[in-house]
């Protein structure tokens, strides 16, 4: 029981009055950039950061309308859905468009260890976050169906770094083997949930617990 309320611990109640981390989630938002306002009657493009900033800002304000005005309705929607507390540190923009937020405080499930936005000019066109699913099969057929899309962000929202790479390593081939889902068994390590194809198995390895989430850890192969 005591784990188990540890763990609920990690989540959000109907809004995120996100307690510790509120001061420091709310500096992180704060960006010394120029407004995409300002940014635009100077005709420049608002940098990704100040673009990211201003969301996760409206979200932790519970303001959907100022999120909608940095954000597509995708975006939005999937920000307000977040589980867990709010991220407490801003770990900057990759690629020129991928920013994160990152837990210091938590652990939360996955390799995205928060949220991921993806910025596009003015605004957030698609947030990926950290997942809490509640069965390991939701983890594994989540994991599966990123593979299947060659979208590795939304692998890591419910697996590992070292999962999402042994995975990653070969693309999916839609005109290749056809996978089928054997499902999930539990044994002493935690949970295996397995594929199956012709010639062969993948398995899945998965560690969590219902309570704070179930992630994928490991993949092994086997052939026939």
């Amino acid at each position: 029981m005591a784990g188990s309320a540890a763990a609920a611990a990690l989540l959000l109640p109907a809004a995120p009055a996100l307690a510790h981390s509120a001061h420091s989630a709310n500096s992180a938002a704060q960006a010394p950039a120029p407004s995409a306002a300002q940014a635009a009657s100077m005709g420049l493009r608002p940098a990704p950061a100040t673009v990211a900033k201003k969301l996760f800002g409206a979200w932790l304000r519970r303001d959907r309308h100022a999120a909608s005005r940095v954000a597509t309705a995708g975006a939005v929607s999937t920000i307000f859905a977040y589980p867990f507390r709010a991220p407490d540190r801003f770990a900057g923009c990759t690629g020129g468009r991928d920013c994160r937020f990152v837990h210091t405080s938590v652990n939360v499930p996955g390799g995205l260890d928060g949220i991921l936005m993806v910025v596009s000019g003015s605004k957030v066109v698609k947030v990926y976050e950290s997942r809490h699913l509640v069965k390991p099969s939701a983890a594994a057929t989540h994991l599966f169906k990123a593979w299947r899309a060659g979208d590795r962000y939304r692998g890591l929202e419910a697996a590992t770094n070292r999962a999402v790479t042994t995975l990653f390593r070969n693309r999916f081939d839609p005109k290749g083997v056809a996978y089928i889902f054997q499902g999930c068994n539990r044994d002493s390590k935690g949970y295996s949930c397995a594929y199956s194809y012709e010639g062969g198995a993948m398995f899945m390895r998965l560690g969590g617990s219902k309570a704070r989430g179930y992630e994928v850890t490991s993949i092994g192969y086997i052939a026939d």
